[in-house]
Order: structure tokens, then sequence, then C-alpha cells
């Protein structure tokens, strides 16, 4: 059986914060329980997520054709896959022919394409720390808006705790009048 604090699927992101809200409001005296807790969480990982998924979509706009083809080599270059075909180049190469001469321009085109693969490499890695950096201020974003958040919630509460205690204290002295 739900408890009818449950996470419930079909509420939005605000009407579920402002639900959220409203039944702190009613009940100030009744501390979170996990369910309250989880349709916290589940909100903020909603937002990061919208947010994450904008960021990536942005990213890939802005990416062009050799920013593209730099990642696909990067990829490629670093699987096992590659490492596997490569070497057997290298053995059926030396296998048909291991001349000197050969081995000369065996050694030439590796360098050669070393050096571009290394630089697409350091290409795709330098988009990737640009990614990475975005990311990681989006979550410092992230998390001081839900720390701010959080602050503001606390102050509600000690708001609502100061006005319930008010009315207790009120509602005592009507119990015991005092006549002096």
């Amino acid at each position: 059986m739900k408890s009818k604090h449950s996470v419930n699927s079909d509420y939005e992101n605000t009407t579920d914060s402002e639900s959220l809200l409203k039944e702190l409001e009613k009940h100030p005296n009744r501390k979170p329980d996990k369910d309250d807790i989880k349709r916290v969480a589940s909100m903020v990982n909603e937002y990061k997520d919208s947010i994450k998924s904008h960021l990536h979509e942005q990213q890939e706009q802005k990416v062009g054709q050799g920013e593209r083809f730099a990642d696909w080599v990067a990829k490629l270059g670093g699987s096992w896959l590659f490492v596997i075909n490569f070497g057997l180049i290298v053995i059926l190469w030396l296998a048909y022919d291991s001349s000197r001469s050969s081995l000369f321009i065996l050694s030439f085109c590796l360098s050669v394409f070393t050096v571009f693969q290394a630089a697409m490499i350091q290409m795709s890695q330098n988009r990737q720390t640009i990614k990475d950096k975005q990311e990681q201020m989006l979550h410092i974003a992230i998390n001081y808006k839900a720390e701010k958040e959080n602050l503001e919630m606390q102050e509600k509460l000690h708001k609502i705790d100061n006005q319930l205690q008010a009315i207790e204290n009120h509602l005592t002295s009507m119990r015991n009048p005092k006549f002096f």
C-alpha cells in the first residue's frame, strides 16, 4: 500500500515541488519521510538530466566534421580491434616482404600514421576535457541551486515552526488565564 506522500509519476516537476511545499506547510510538525526525500531526489535528478541533455545538444550542434572524425579515430585507436588488426597488418607485411627497403617503408608509414593518429586523439581529448569542464560547472551550479533551495525551505520551516510555537503559547495562555 502506498502512502499519500509517495512518488506519483503523473506529477510534473513544478507540480511535484509545489505539492511537496504545500504538504510541508500543511503539516509543519511532520518530518520529511523517505517518500519525500525520494521525491526531492527525483526532482533534482530530472532537473540535472534535462540540463545535461540540453548541454549535450548544444555541444553536438557546434561540432564539425573534423571533430567528429577525430572522435571516431580516438574511439577506434583505443580499441582492442584496432590493436589486433594493426598487429596483423604488420605481421602480414613482414611475412610478405622483409627486405631492408621494405622495413624502411614500413617504419616510415608507421611513423606518419602515428603522428596523425596522435594528433587526432589529442584533439578528441581536448574536446572531451572541454565537455568535462562544462559538466563540472553544471554540477556546481546545480549543487549551488539545490543548496540555496534547501536553505529557503529551512527558513520557511523555521518560520512555520515559530508561528506554531506562538499559536501554542497563545492557546496555553488562554487555557490558563492569569488573574492579577
